[in-house]
């Protein structure tokens, strides 16, 4: 899906402040760029380098983050992992295997409440996500206070990088602006009013009715409640009302209704 709406990005000014993510050792600029790119979607900005392999600047991460770099602050990039979680409070790491290390091991959804927390508190927490081929190393996960692992598929659970981050990042979206319920999208169209649905409802029987719809007496006060569910269980608006009587219409070689449909 495509399309960038600087107003919408505009609004995540309210919302509290994200993780830092940090990628260590990261060796394509095309990953850098869609990680980027995964984490403006969701309203993170605070992107850290280490080492990475292709250097930076970098094209290549330049294109595939699709301009979500030019909104962002300056990407920082370190020589270490400490040097780029130094002023951070709370680290968390991402790994795909166990790890001998004693750690609280969440999963993006269970992690997020518990950097909620600590922002809340004032805290700076940052996110760790390792090399493409390597993930994370033991040295880089000592540093962490807990570990983040994706629930997937224990015969296939590798996940390429910006998928890792957009995985994580995405719950981090959705507990913070909060899931929202279904919304039916009307256009400039209302909901039908029930004397405009019940005008069409009775129109509709009598057609039925003159074109012998109702095979006997007994079927017909079942099958009328079953017709009127149809129409009232689909929410519709006045302007597909009218669309139906127009197809009444032509369906009856064009007698309009008494309303004038």
């Amino acid at each position: 899906m495509a399309g960038t709406n600087n107003a919408e990005l505009n609004r995540d000014g309210t919302l509290p402040p994200g993780p830092v993510v940090v990628l260590v050792d990261p060796q394509m600029g095309e990953n850098i760029g869609a990680a980027a790119r995964a984490m403006l979607n969701c309203g993170l900005q605070d992107l850290r380098l280490v080492r990475p392999r292709d250097g930076w600047p970098n094209a290549r991460a330049q294109a595939m983050s699709s301009g979500a770099l030019d909104r962002m602050p300056e990407v920082r990039v370190y020589e270490t992992t400490a040097d780029a979680v130094a002023d951070c409070h709370f680290v968390a790491a991402t790994t795909a295997r166990p790890r001998e290390q004693v750690k609280e091991v969440h999963t993006p959804r269970t992690i997020v409440p518990v950097l909620s927390e600590r922002i809340a508190a004032g805290n700076r927490v940052a996110i760790l996500f390792g090399a493409e081929r390597t993930g994370l190393e033991n040295d880089d996960i000592a540093l962490s206070r807990a570990v983040i692992t994706v629930p997937l598929n224990p015969g296939f659970s590798s996940l390429n990088l910006a998928q890792a981050v957009l995985t994580v990042s995405y719950e981090w979206r959705m507990q913070c602006v909060g899931v929202c319920p279904a919304e039916l999208h009307r256009g400039d169209s209302l909901p039908v009013p029930h004397h405009l649905l019940e005008e069409f409802l009775c129109r509709l029987e009598g057609e039925l009715d003159t074109h012998h719809f109702f095979r006997t007496p007994e079927m017909r006060p079942a099958m009328v409640r079953n017709i009127r569910n149809m129409f009232t269980r689909a929410d519709l608006t006045d302007q597909e009302v009218r669309t139906l009587h127009g197809i009444v219409t032509a369906l009856t070689g064009g007698k309009k209704s008494k309303s004038g449909y």
